[in-house]
């Protein structure tokens, strides 16, 4: 509720207002800088904000606890970081009581199992730091795992599937999809087919939200998403002739 948020002296959210309803999908699109990730920053409170607030069923992010905050939020980041550690801890890193079924379910559920099988030592395969020794999509599908098992309310994604290969892009469009189901969705993405089916869409530029709606109205207004939109589907007639 008309929040502003800068780093250092630089503001970087300009009066910002939106609702995300309980079990709906709230995406957020705009250009790069345009403060999408520094939302998803605020609502976990990894920062606070400078004006306005953020609340969290009717209730100030500010009066919870970081650990009571957190344990609502399961989040899905672009860049996934997996610890020095077996393949089954990092999935139980939000859920460290879990069992080893319900690793295993959850893993199912991400489509990573197969692949954890065929790793050395199966879900006692200690991963490098950083995870170096799986691919970008086999990183993303144990996040969506760890988060599926934590099954918080709130789901965070941010940019999830920008570097995955089109191989692993429809077993990561599935996991996610299960993830989601019945939960109340963030949702930062340049896709169109991921934000096209979204409760309502945010259009941020310069830290303003300039348009909102569903999909089919933003469509049929003239401004920033019909012309990424336009652009998107440009991109995608290109070929390379033989």
């Amino acid at each position: 509720s008309h929040v502003s948020f800068g780093y250092g002296g630089r503001e970087v959210l300009h009066d910002v207002s939106f609702t995300a309803p309980q079990g709906t999908t709230t995406a957020i699109v705009g250009p790069s800088g345009s403060g999408k990730s520094t939302i998803c920053n605020l609502v976990a409170r990894f920062y606070d904000v400078n004006a306005g607030s953020v609340s969290v069923g009717g209730h100030d992010v500010r009066e919870f606890t970081c650990e009571s905050l957190l344990r609502n939020i399961s989040m899905v980041f672009q860049t996934v970081y997996l610890f020095h550690d077996t393949v089954e801890n990092n999935i139980k890193f939000g859920c460290p009581d879990a069992t080893h079924e319900q690793v295993v379910a959850a893993a199912k559920a991400a489509c990573c199992h197969d692949f954890i099988m065929a790793l050395p030592d199966g879900y006692d395969t200690v991963l490098g730091e950083g995870g170096g020794s799986l691919s970008g999509g086999e990183k993303q599908r144990i996040s969506i795992a760890r988060a599926m098992l934590k099954d918080a309310p709130i789901v965070i994604l941010d940019e999830a599937t920008a570097s995955v290969d089109p191989e692993n892009e429809a077993e990561l469009q599935a996991a996610i999809s299960s993830l989601t189901k019945g939960k109340t969705l963030i949702l930062i993405a340049h896709r169109l087919k991921t934000v096209r089916n979204a409760d309502q869409i945010l259009v941020l530029n310069g830290g303003h939200i300039v348009q909102r709606g569903t999909h089919e109205e933003l469509i049929a207004q003239p401004g920033l998403y019909a012309d990424f939109v336009h652009v998107r589907a440009k991109a995608n007639s290109w070929k390379l002739e033989a």
